[in-house]
């Protein structure tokens, strides 16, 4: 009987992490809305103390509270207008109290975040792996978001994420630790003398410091040998798309394209198919 339960269990593991997914992506769309803003009232009051300023004290914002309200007439939300997906639909894409279209943002967020789970799911089965691919999917998407919306990489994420990263390839999960450690190490350095480089050369800076610390997380999870396909691979994708933006979309090239996406979705890919993409930059 345990066997059966436990291929059960594995068959319906892909089913359970998107269910799964949807409720994370809806936390992920609170922390994508509310960090960044958390962030600013901090630097804000930091400035205000450095200038000897006297801070007002500021109604409690977290990831917590308040909770879950419209934007639009500050009515706060009952839980079955919090069901991924399903309460949008039902009410049609609109506030249940003022009629105020909202963001079909949320639903896609929530939608893609189960399908990347159970994507991760089918790939690594039922195993520590998975579970440790699941977190590192959703501080990817998390962060990708943030700084697509802000240019920003909050230390809140990306430093817990490396961390986590060396704690789970404590037991070589992913890659043995001593890989790890130098992956941390080596990320980081690698885009912090690109960095300096480019800013030495042209006296511009070409990226900020949290793509220096994603880049040490993504080393942290996959080892220093998967570094060079996800720089390859997310400045492909940077340079296409960019490009894109340029000519179809008539974007300014001096408006900075933040390049933690393309970095998130490289590391994705390679936590994914590693096996494919190590040979085609020469490794084993």
């Amino acid at each position: 009987m345990p066997l059966a339960v436990t291929a059960e269990l594995k068959a319906l593991f892909p089913w359970l992490a998107a269910v799964f997914g949807l409720v994370v992506g809806s936390f992920l769309n609170v922390v994508v809305h509310r960090l960044p803003r958390m962030m600013q009232a901090q630097w804000k009051a930091q400035c205000a103390e450095l200038e000897g300023h006297e801070v007002a004290p500021q109604a409690r914002y977290n990831l917590c509270v308040p909770p879950s309200h419209c934007p639009s007439c500050n009515t706060r939300l009952r839980a079955a207008h919090n069901i991924p997906i399903v309460s949008y639909l039902v009410l049609r894409g609109r506030c249940a109290f003022c009629a105020v279209p909202i963001s079909p943002r949320y639903p896609v967020v929530e939608a893609t975040t189960a399908l990347l789970f159970a994507w991760v799911a089918v790939h690594f089965g039922w195993s520590p792996a998975a579970a440790g691919a699941l977190v590192l999917t959703a501080f990817l998407l998390a962060l990708a978001l943030i700084d697509a919306d802000t240019t920003l990489l909050p230390d809140d994420l990306t430093q817990p994420l490396l961390w986590l990263g060396l704690l789970w390839n404590l037991r070589s999960i992913y890659v043995p630790l001593p890989q790890a450690v130098i992956g941390a190490i080596a990320g980081y350095l690698f885009l912090w003398t690109v960095y300096w480089a480019f800013k030495i050369a042209t006296g511009k800076e070409g990226m900020g410091y949290g793509d220096f610390k994603l880049l040490a997380a993504l080393g942290a999870w996959l080892g220093w040998k998967m570094l060079l396909p996800i720089v390859l691979v997310s400045s492909l994708v940077g340079a296409v798309v960019g490009i894109g933006l340029i000519v179809l979309a008539r974007r300014g090239r001096h408006i900075p394209i933040p390049f933690g996406p393309y970095l998130a979705a490289a590391g994705f890919l390679v936590l994914m198919y590693s096996d494919r993409l190590a040979p085609l930059v020469g490794l084993p």
